[in-house]
């Protein structure tokens, strides 16, 4: 089966992106799964029910997040909902909302990395009791791995491999080049990009950023408009043992 996964997608311009470039992209390559990052989906910084609607109307199966889930406080009831948005598996057990889904043979999991991000449980040890305690586990497991140090999501791909069918970095916002099929057949990237705008700082305004930069004083970041890159991975995993036979960017400019 082949399981399509977008990279953080970055308010208005990034929905609409989603939402011209997904349905053709599910017909061109059969996908059976299409997974967004969505933590960046409403304004530019966390997420909102209507623009989760939104994502799932375009064709997105589940939503995946990370540290910006919080941003705005209607989604906290909204994640313990039967929605298919999931947030990091290793934030505190009593924190709201859920960090994997299940459907048939596939799983989403969504864990969070600690290096320059927060003070979480250990990622490590959260996949492990997961795995572990599964009464059923799916054949095809995807990981999004919301990180900074590429270090980290290395050592989570090396760690994971032969257990799950792909670790799948997100949060950085910039496409890295060393997507590929590990020794035990785990699909592994360490970033898989944005759906954002191209004339900006990872969807941010230039001007907004530099002046930041400039200054040191913190101010409302705006979302950069015109051409949309739409940046995703496709994997192709087996229906039976699950691993990975083939991993593919997608990088496409949206006007």
């Amino acid at each position: 089966m082949k399981i399509l996964v977008m990279g953080d997608v970055i308010g208005k311009p990034g929905r609409e992106a989603v939402k011209e470039t997904l349905p053709r992209l599910r017909d061109e390559y059969g996908i059976t799964l299409a997974i967004a990052n969505g933590e960046n989906a409403a304004g530019g910084i966390g997420l909102t029910p209507g623009t989760a609607q939104e994502l799932f109307d375009s064709g997105i199966d589940v939503i995946t997040t990370g540290n910006h889930v919080w941003a705005h406080h209607e989604v906290i009831p909204y994640l313990d909902s039967n929605a298919a948005v999931i947030r990091p598996l290793n934030y505190p057990p009593m924190t709201p909302g859920r960090g994997y889904w299940i459907k048939d043979n596939i799983m989403v999991v969504n864990i969070i990395g600690r290096t320059f991000v927060g003070d979480f449980d250990c990622p490590f040890r959260a996949m492990d009791k997961l795995l572990s305690e599964l009464d059923r586990k799916p054949a095809v497991i995807i990981v999004d791995f919301h990180a900074e140090a590429t270090s980290e999501k290395v050592a989570m791909g090396r760690y994971l491999d032969g257990r799950v069918s792909a670790v799948l970095g997100t949060h950085t916002h910039i496409g890295t080049i060393d997507a590929c099929i590990l020794p035990k057949g785990t699909a592994y990237v360490t970033e898989i990009g944005m759906v954002g705008p191209i004339n900006s700082v990872i969807g941010v305004e230039v001007s907004n950023v530099i002046d930041r930069f400039l200054t040191q004083i913190p101010k409302r970041f705006s979302v950069a408009k015109g051409q949309v890159s739409f940046d995703a991975i496709v994997v192709d995993a087996t229906d039976d043992s699950g691993k990975a036979i083939d991993i593919k960017r997608v990088r496409q400019v949206v006007d």
